[in-house]
C-alpha cells in the first residue's frame, strides 16, 4: 500500500547554503593540479542544510528526499554535454550506498612506501605495461584488481576513493612523479569535507559524518552524476548529522579547463 510507504518515509527538506565556501576550490596551488589533472571546471562541492535528524540507516530515504526536493532540483549542478546544468526530469529512483569513513589521519597510505610503490624521496615507482606506455605502480595498484599491488590499503574507505579520484584524473590528466600533491589534495579535500569531533574523555578524535555515494536516475536512465558510466565521474553526499549539513562531492570526468 503506498501511502503507508509514504507515510513511513522520513521526508527531508532542504536549503542551499550559498556561502559555504571549501578551500580546495579557492586555493591556487590546489586549483593548479585540478588543471593538471583535467579535473578543472568540472569538479564541484555544494553545500545544503537540512531539518529532520539523519541516521545513517536512513540513508535511501534521506537520497531520495534530497533528489526530488524543490531546492535540490534548482540548485544541484551536474555537467552535461560540457556545461553546469541542474536536474531538469524527475527523478524515479536512487542508488545510495554508505561508504565507510573512518580515518582522522593519513597513516593509512603508509602501505604505499613499506609495498614499494612509492620510494623513499616520494617518487612513484615506473613499471612496464603493455597498453599504457608511461605507467606506473601507484596506477597499478589503483586499477588492476589481478595486480601485487591491489591488495596493500583499505579500498572501501571514504579517504582512499577521494586519493584514487585525484591521482586517476580526467581525460587528459598529466600524472606526478610523486606522490606529495596527491596525498596533500587529497588531505585538503577530506577535510573540506569531512566533520570530525573530539571525545571529551578520552580526548579521542573520530569522524562524525556519513558519506552516501549517489546516483538518481529518471525516465531514460541513469542522469546524475552522468549519463555515461564511467568511474572517475562520480557524487558523494557527505553528511554532517549534528549541523544538519550536507556536503555534494561531485566530478564528471571529461576535458578539464585549460586556465584558472
Amino acid at each position: 500500500n503506498t501511502t503507508v510507504d509514504m507515510a513511513s518515509e522520513t521526508k527531508f527538506s532542504f536549503n542551499l547554503l550559498p556561502t559555504k565556501t571549501f578551500s580546495f576550490l579557492q586555493d591556487k596551488s590546489t586549483l593548479q593540479l585540478l588543471m593538471k589533472w583535467s579535473m578543472l571546471g568540472r569538479i564541484s562541492a555544494q553545500a545544503f542544510s537540512f531539518d529532520q535528524n539523519f541516521y545513517p540507516y536512513n540513508s535511501h530515504d534521506f537520497t531520495l528526499s534530497f533528489f526530488r526536493d524543490p531546492c535540490v532540483l534548482t540548485n544541484l549542478r551536474k555537467m552535461e554535454a560540457g556545461a553546469w546544468v541542474t536536474l531538469e526530469g524527475e527523478v524515479v529512483c536512487v542508488q545510495a550506498e554508505v561508504v565507510p569513513c573512518s580515518k582522522v589521519s593519513m597513516e593509512m597510505f603508509d602501505p604505499l612506501y613499506s609495498s614499494g610503490i612509492i620510494t623513499s624521496s616520494g617518487h612513484i615507482t615506473k613499471c612496464f605495461h603493455d597498453t599504457h606506455p608511461d605507467y606506473d605502480l601507484l596506477r597499478q595498484m589503483l586499477q588492476e584488481d589481478g595486480s601485487e599491488e591491489y591488495g596493500v590499503m583499505e579500498r572501501r574507505e571514504f579517504l582512499f576513493l577521494v586519493f584514487k579520484h585525484m591521482t586517476l584524473g580526467g581525460e587528459l590528466c598529466q600524472y606526478e612523479d610523486t606522490i606529495n600533491p596527491y596525498i596533500d589534495t587529497t588531505r585538503t579535500i577530506y577535510r573540506d569535507l569531512v566533520s570530525v569531533q573530539k571525545n571529551p574523555e578520552s580526548k579521542e578524535i573520530s569522524v562524525v559524518s556519513t558519506v552516501i555515494k549517489v546516483s538518481a536516475l529518471d525516465a531514460s536512465g541513469v542522469c546524475y552524476p552522468a549519463r555515461e558510466e564511467e568511474d572517475q565521474s562520480f557524487s558523494y553526499l557527505i553528511v554532517d548529522p549534528f549541523r544538519r549539513h550536507v556536503y555534494v562531492f561531485y566530478h564528471c570526468y571529461g576535458v578539464g579547463a585549460f586556465t584558472l
